[in-house]
């Protein structure tokens, strides 16, 4: 019988895209055909060890084990599932009726299944192959002894395809060749016809358009540089979905490909940079455990001799540190001409840093393929059950085009009613989902405490705002604004609209929130920032402010039919509140109102009741006063008014 090896690899499992159907009829790269007993010991056992080198996942007919003229029906699918057939035609491959069956087989699977085969003469001439001559006519001579007319039929098979064979593209492999050379060339024709193919979720939805923008950065057709391409995003973007649909496309035009994931998580592990540099030469030199690293100064010289000349396509997924830039993929220098190395992070930054030719910022989905997605997810169909459309509406508007948002809901509602997709939406609007969370919140673990005090302010205060005002109350905070809201934007939490406006992702301001939320969950008073409208009254109403809190902001998203009286009591114990934005006219305040803190930097008050600000009101620290449609005609005797 036929026994199967492979190699360990990354499965050939693919996408539904229609860039990418053919690949799923393979369930092997190579299928090999050879004579046991002419070169099992040496030339094919080399071929197979190189195939094995450079993970090509290789399906090997060990002829001889079985008995009989009938193929196995396991060996008959692996010929069917196998994208490319390689024939060692040796001197005694025409007198195996096993092997002539796995012949005729490999000719119909090139007609039928586009099936690549690869011919191999081995110490025998092609024409003695394709004429049936010399040692092979008298294999057919031996064949046919005493056949009866089935046998005559079936020999009549054997030699049309051993004909067809014959007169096919292939190596020949004379008795003084260099077998190394030759196997090596095998092996580069090979790998020109497999693509590196990754797993990428069925599921992809809005891709066309990105790859097209991502390829021309690329210049693929140009052989005469390397070319550096970096692709940012925020966590959840879908960066690395792209780079592997990437790959999936135009690996095979790189002589190898080298796909490391992970990069941030993997590097933090034990000796993590080495195993990652290691991998990266593995992978590219098709040297898998003959070449072994000491360490990160010897692997960066390995790679910068090593990969010089070659043509390669590199991906690091997920870089968040110059380290592991230098570390792996240093310097243009380091890579032959034609080679492209494509880096995904979190942060820009560290693209610039190292001076990228070409920079992709992932957008978030138009809401036609946001809606496309989460119906693919929600309902697994392109479109949503009857009774749920405004639904999934509602669901695509909370998800904002952000990719994993929109998988990870789509997934936590399907087979669920209506009555329990209401019950979850008002649970999203209170709490954010935690798988969504927990992605986001690595970018901002890895914020300096200045970045992440701004990050704060803006999901809760400031999200919308015009980006001058907002960046002279940071100031006035000493955040230093100005290089927070670079790194901030450097680190794709935020960007700046063309009207000069802070725009910050819905779901990386619910993340914000939440991490507030969750300085002290029972007692808003305990908390830095409040903006809900409930918890800003429970602390005024019953005075339970504490120095915790640095800002707050009342708005009129919920109205009461009375008139709210805060007095100086409720802010007495709140010694360190910076900003306080009040958009609510049916605040009242008492005459002998006070606000006690030195620190406040920002005050908006739309309606404010009194007359004149406070006479102890402190404006040293102020830095942006809003007073609109407010009663007041004045200033208490010992308030300053701000100088321009």
């Amino acid at each position: 019988m036929a026994s199967s090896s492979s190699t360990h690899m990354i499965p050939s499992s693919s996408s539904s895209s229609s860039t990418f159907d053919s690949h799923s009829r393979w369930s092997w790269d190579v299928f090999l055909s050879f004579r046991g007993k002419d070169t099992r010991g040496n030339f094919t056992d080399h071929l197979y060890r190189a195939l094995n080198r450079c993970n090509i996942k290789t399906f090997r007919d060990d002829e001889g084990l079985g008995k009989g003229e009938e193929i196995a029906p396991d060996l008959l699918q692996a010929i069917e599932e196998s994208r490319i057939a390689v024939i060692v035609f040796s001197k005694n491959y025409a007198g195996s009726k096993w092997c002539l069956e796995e012949l005729v087989k490999i000719i119909d699977c090139k007609e039928e299944r586009e099936q690549k085969v690869i011919p191999i003469f081995y110490h025998v001439d092609p024409s003695e192959v394709r004429n049936q001559r010399e040692i092979y006519k008298e294999a057919f001579t031996r064949h046919e002894e005493n056949a009866d007319e089935e046998k005559r039929g079936k020999i009549r098979r054997w030699k049309t395809a051993m004909r067809e064979a014959g007169k096919l593209a292939g190596y020949d492999v004379k008795v003084d060749s260099y077998e190394s050379k030759i196997i090596d060339d095998i092996i580069k024709e090979i790998r020109e016809t497999i693509p590196l193919v990754l797993n990428v979720n069925e599921n992809i939805v809005g891709m066309d358009s990105r790859l097209e923008r991502l390829i021309s950065g690329l210049e693929i057709q140009s052989n005469d540089d390397v070319r550096f391409i970096g692709v940012c995003g925020i966590g959840g973007i879908g960066k690395t979905t792209i780079i592997t649909t990437l790959c999936n496309k135009i690996s095979n035009q790189f002589q190898r490909t080298s796909f490391l994931a992970n990069v941030r998580e993997e590097s933090t592990k034990d000796s993590g940079l080495l195993k990652l540099q290691q991998q990266l030469l593995d992978d590219t030199l098709g040297v898998r455990g003959q070449l072994k690293l000491k360490n990160i100064h010897e692997g960066v010289k390995v790679i910068k001799d090593m990969l010089s000349s070659k043509k390669v396509l590199v991906f690091l997924d997920d870089i968040d540190n110059q380290r592991e830039l230098e570390h792996l993929v240093g310097k243009h220098s380091w890579f032959g001409h034609g080679s492209r190395i494509i880096i995904t992070t979190r942060e820009k930054y560290l693209l610039t840093k190292h001076k990228v030719d070409y920079m992709y910022e992932v957008d978030k989905l138009n809401d036609v393929d946001a809606l496309q997605l989460f119906y693919s997810y929600a309902f697994k169909q392109n479109f949503p059950a009857k009774g749920y459309r405004d639904l999934s509406t509602q669901v695509v508007r909370y998800a904002g085009g952000l990719p994993l948002a929109l998988k990870v809901l789509g997934s936590l509602l399907f087979g669920k009613g209506v009555k329990d997709w209401k019950i979850e939406l008002k649970k999203l609007q209170e709490v954010p989902n935690t798988e969504i969370t927990k992605v986001l919140k690595i970018s901002y673990d890895g914020l300096d405490h200045t970045q992440k005090m701004i990050f704060l302010d803006i999901a809760c205060f400031f999200k919308g705002g015009h980006v001058e005002p907002i960046t002279q109350v940071l100031d006035g905070s000493r955040f230093q604004a100005e290089s927070g809201i670079n790194a901030l934007m450097d680190r794709c939490f935020i960007t700046i609209s063309t009207d000069k406006k802070i725009e910050m992702h819905d779901s990386l301001a619910q993340m914000g929130k939440e991490i507030v939320y969750k300085e002290c969950p029972n007692e808003p008073g305990e908390r830095s920032r409040l903006w809900k409208h409930e918890d800003v009254c429970r602390v005024l109403t019953r005075n339970t402010g504490t120095e915790k809190i640095e800002g707050m902001l009342l708005n009129d998203q919920f109205t009461s039919e009375y008139e709210m009286k805060f007095t100086s009591e409720a802010f007495k114990r709140m010694t360190r509140l910076r900003v306080l934005i009040v958009h609510n006219n049916q605040v009242q305040l008492s005459e002998d109102f006070a606000f006690p803190s030195h620190d406040l930097t920002s005050l908006t008050w739309v309606g404010y009741s009194l007359a004149s600000l406070p006479s102890n009101f402190h404006v040293n620290s102020l830095v942006y006063l809003h007073l609109k449609d407010s009663n007041i005609n004045g200033f208490g005797k010992e308030t300053c008014v701000l100088q321009n």
